[in-house]
């Protein structure tokens, strides 16, 4: 027996300071995890349950040296294309309904990453009670740097984040200020789905979000996570 068409191949991240690749099972984001964040979206900023949302593994983008940004192309059907800068996590061992006291046994390592938003295309979506798919899961939109290894840098739970667009900071905070935790969000996510070896989170975006054109250069940052840096062309 034989695929009828040949099988897409595995999505990997470089793992720093090594020659291997973690493969990319699945994505899974955090929205509005920063009270600052939730607040300029016009959003609650108490502690209510946390949500998530998904985008594809093929829509990672490889670039975690800011010496030398990613070039990629500014997408279609938008006009107003908004940066998120975020901690990822990487899922070495899968599990579910995971307690959260036990939660930072499943992390492999952590990464900077960005969640790039066609935020019009999900503001109209949101106005219709419809999906945000198209505005959040299209072709390129997770950019991602090395991935380092939890058993080297420990679980930061604190450290500054941030964000250069052009060389003018846009987002700076603490990971200390998410909502919800790195336990408490895999533990969550995992009453929901059961986690596999693979998955990525991406954490959730501080305050400062806002539009990137073609030309920008965006240089991110997660004290001892590494960094990811693209141009749009």
């Amino acid at each position: 027996m034989a695929y009828v068409i040949p099988p897409p191949p595995t999505v990997g991240v470089p793992v720093a300071g090594t020659s291997d690749l973690f493969p990319v099972r699945r994505i899974y984001c955090v929205g509005r995890n920063y009270a600052a964040h939730a607040r300029e979206m016009g959003g609650d900023p108490d502690r209510e349950p946390p949500f998530f949302f998904a985008k594809p593994s093929d829509a990672i983008v490889v670039a975690g040296d800011p010496a030398n940004p990613v070039r990629i192309a500014y997408p279609p059907a938008t006009r107003n294309l908004h940066h998120e800068m975020e901690l990822v996590v990487a899922i070495g061992r899968g599990g579910a309904d995971i307690k959260v006291e036990r939660a930072l046994e499943h992390v492999y390592g952590y990464a900077a990453g960005l969640d790039m938003t066609r935020r019009d295309l999900q503001n109209a979506a949101r106005d219709k009670g419809r999906p945000w798919d198209m505005g959040k899961g299209f072709d390129q939109s997770a950019p991602i740097g090395l991935i380092y290894r939890a058993a080297e840098i420990g679980h930061p739970a604190a450290g500054e984040i941030r964000l250069e667009v052009s060389g003018k900071i846009r987002q700076h905070a603490n990971l200390n200020e998410l909502i919800w935790n790195v336990p408490e969000t895999i533990s969550c996510l995992s009453g929901l789905v059961a986690l596999g070896p693979g998955d990525l989170i991406y954490t959730g975006t501080p305050e400062g979000v806002g539009a990137v054109v073609a030309g920008d250069t965006l240089i991110g940052t997660v004290e001892g996570c590494g960094s990811v840096a693209i141009t749009y062309v």
